[in-house]
């Protein structure tokens, strides 16, 4: 069998709200925000005119020696949003090159303020980062990784502070948080930073930690002289329930990457907040070759800025966090449902995001090679959802304008789903 022969490409040719229309007049509801990047639905007619409108006036220019509106106002509202003492904005494209912009700055850092010695980074098991060499050097998940493991960095890889099945777990949390510790005990001196996403782990399989986690990493950074990169790139813009998932744990990295849902799904943008101390110790005018070098020609592009501002024109005039609230209660409620099928195990959620993992008639994982989850994926398609399980973790990270209806029929479509996959 052809591989096209049984995943076909679907020509969509227009998107309403949180659904995608095809070539043929087929509409599919958008479960995964189309790869976690769509905050408020498709062709949304603020973010759509505010982008044609920039288009008209300014479409792109060098940020070296130049700037524009919307790349200042875009970071202002950014320090604004994310508070002190993130008070400085590098602007990327991709979320990739963001983590490679952070990973960069800390090593360079550490060189800059006289410490080169701190050039390898700690990461958590099953971590997703990016797929460029250095944020694939990140990244612990082997079908990515592998493959390209001859031109990777080696990074300390520490224990993830997830129960079993992805699910939150306050002893995991603490475990893993003792297993750090003694990392950085002995690793200190050569480490410039830990990377993680903060609350879920969300390639790896969705797998959720306790907030509790995040502010004892947060202890041992400072304790022993370590940056705390937070790849928010997935998780941040209202996904897990606050505007920025390490807010939950009243904390502060030292380098916050942010993307994806950034533009609200409409143009690759990300963006790395760093601080005061660590802009100082690039700030050179005199040529000592201290400064970062490091550029891409879009960056600042004013379109996407412009799709950014936008989008956090939605968060500030409607009810956001509010009404996800109350859709992540509704899925809670739909998924309460399968809480005792037999092949399914670790249901979760951390704001808008929910899963579950499929399990054999024996409570455990299924090889990835019977690819279960494909199954969901094919019966989805067939009542006219996008459901993209990753392996047999079947997940729900919808558009915030989903209404509570669309949210119950979708976690129908994926049990029966599962009937399928599993027989």
């Amino acid at each position: 069998m052809h591989d096209h022969e049984w995943l076909p490409l679907i020509p969509i040719v227009r998107g309403e709200g949180p659904w995608l229309v095809s070539a043929d007049g087929a509409r599919y509801f958008d479960g995964v925000s189309s790869w976690w990047v769509n905050l408020f639905g498709h062709a949304h007619p603020r973010i759509s005119a505010a982008v044609a409108q920039q288009a008209h006036t300014l479409e792109h220019v060098i940020l070296a020696g130049f700037t524009h509106p919307p790349a200042v106002d875009l970071a202002e509202r950014l320090v604004e949003l994310v508070g002190a003492p993130l008070t400085r904005v590098f602007y990327a494209d991709s979320g990739s090159a963001a983590i490679e912009v952070a990973l960069k700055m800390s090593f360079h850092y550490w060189r800059n303020v006289g410490l080169p010695r701190k050039q390898r980074f700690i990461v958590l098991e099953g971590a997703y980062h990016g797929e460029t060499l250095g944020a694939l050097s990140m990244t612990q998940v082997p079908l990515y990784r592998e493959t390209y493991g001859a031109l990777l960095l080696d990074p300390i890889v520490a224990p993830a502070p997830t129960g079993a099945f992805g699910v939150i777990d306050a002893g995991a949390s603490q475990a893993a948080a003792a297993a750090l510790g003694a990392l950085l005990e002995t690793h200190a001196e050569s480490v410039a930073a830990v990377l993680l996403e903060p609350l879920v782990q969300c390639a790896a399989g969705m797998r959720m930690h306790d907030p509790a986690y995040l502010a004892q990493v947060r202890s041992l950074c400072d304790r022993y002289n370590v940056h705390l990169i937070a790849d928010e790139i997935a998780v941040g813009f209202a996904r897990t329930g606050t505007m920025f998932a390490h807010q939950q744990a009243g904390v502060m990295p030292d380098f916050l990457c942010v993307g994806k849902g950034l533009t609200g799904g409409y143009l690759p943008l990300s963006c790395v907040l760093t601080g005061e101390a660590v802009y100082a110790a690039f700030y050179d005018e005199y040529r000592t070759l201290k400064a970062f070098l490091h550029s891409h020609s879009y960056t600042g592009n004013p379109l996407a800025c412009a799709a950014a501002l936008a989008s956090l024109d939605v968060f500030a005039s409607e009810p956001v966090l509010a009404r996800n609230a109350e859709l992540g209660l509704v899925l809670d409620t739909a998924l309460a449902a399968l809480a005792d099928h037999p092949h399914v195990r670790g249901i979760r959620r951390t704001g808008m995001i929910a899963a579950f993992d499929l399990v054999d008639a024996h409570g455990a994982p299924y090889a990835w090679q019977e690819r279960r989850g494909l199954r969901v994926y094919q019966h989805a398609l067939t009542e006219g959802a996008l459901l993209r399980p990753l392996g047999n973790t079947v997940y729900f990270m919808p558009p915030y304008v989903a209404s509570a209806e669309e949210l119950r029929w979708l976690v129908a479509v994926a049990a029966r789903g599962v009937e399928r996959a599993v027989t």
